[in-house]
């Protein structure tokens, strides 16, 4: 049953829709946390007045050769507990982390028990906008710089790629590329909740019903700027060269997802790279593997030949 509420908060959304909650929690739980020696807490301007705390590291290893913009997952919890283990392969590259406003970088706060305002101000639209307003005003605007969506948040990158003047490509971490409505109905016929989607989409598309409204965790706001937010074909049609990892275990976004948008982007004009790793989960976890130190070596290495995601690894 799709469980709604117009003035108090849910703790969490119902057993049916759980999913859409995790996508940060799958990626905070992976790597054990670390102390963020190197990593500064840094406040940058959001949109209309809003202010972002975000997360910002220089080199480990001299000479900086480019920057990366991190676009962290769904949730109100921050990276910085573990930021340090997580970039660790970033040798050479400057680590900007924004976060949406009202997240401490240092909160591990789980999916369902985000505070009722950041839950009503969150919203696709919105967390672009301040995203873009904080691009404009960090530093190092001046260095190739890499996007890399974790995944809720890839479905910012093709809005802020232009505001990006040395933009070198995007990478999508565990996100599938399509509209997420798209991937959304995938998950949830792949878990049997193909009714709650539904419902879901009723109820969103009621223009009677408030923004404020909840439902599965979530206000309608969010759910409405879901419903029409498009990702996959300005991914197709952009002149940056994109790379998308997965993890074959993803229990998160289906297979079926992945390989829908695989085969809609062949013809693809600009350089693309898609890679899944056997057995990782949506953090890119598997037994003795760690995906997301694999994907920093690949960057590191097309730093080094100055093809900085030129070639497909």
């Amino acid at each position: 049953m799709l469980r709604l509420c117009a003035a108090a908060p849910l703790r969490k959304a119902s057993l049916g829709l759980a999913f859409l909650l995790g996508a940060l929690r799958a990626v905070a739980e992976a790597p054990l946390p670390a102390p963020a020696d190197s990593f500064n807490a840094v406040r940058l301007p959001g949109s209309g007045g809003a202010t972002l705390q975000a997360l910002v590291r220089g080199p480990r290893v001299p000479p900086q050769r480019y920057r990366v913009v991190v676009l962290p997952g769904s949730g109100c919890a921050g990276m910085g507990a573990f930021a340090e283990r997580y970039f660790a392969g970033l040798l050479h590259a400057q680590v900007l982390v924004l976060h949406k406003p009202g997240v401490d970088p240092q909160a591990l706060t789980p999916p369902g028990a985000c505070p009722t305002e950041f839950v009503q101000h969150d919203a696709l639209a919105a967390w672009q906008a301040h995203a873009l307003a904080a691009l404009r005003a960090a530093e190092g605007r001046e260095l190739p710089t890499v996007l890399v969506g974790i995944s809720e948040g890839a479905e910012l990158l093709p809005g802020l790629a232009p505001a990006v003047p040395q933009l070198a490509g995007l990478v999508l971490l565990a996100s599938s590329g399509l509209d997420p409505r798209e991937a959304g109905a995938l998950q949830a016929q792949r878990m049997g909740h193909g009714e709650d989607w539904q419902r879901l989409q009723t109820l969103q598309a009621d223009v009677a019903v408030s923004d404020h409204t909840w439902a599965q965790g979530r206000s309608l706001r969010y759910w409405r700027d879901l419903w029409a937010w498009s990702l996959a074909q300005p991914l197709i049609d952009g002149p940056w060269p994109l790379w998308q990892v997965w993890g074959q275990a993803d229990t998160l976004v289906p297979p079926e997802a992945y390989a829908r948008f695989d085969a809609r982007a062949q013809g693809r004009s600009a350089p693309w790279c898609a890679r899944s790793l056997p057995g990782a989960d949506h953090g890119l976890q598997a037994p003795g593997d760690d995906g997301v130190q694999r994907v920093w070596a690949w960057l590191e290495q097309g730093a080094r030949q100055e093809r900085l995601l030129r070639d497909c690894p």
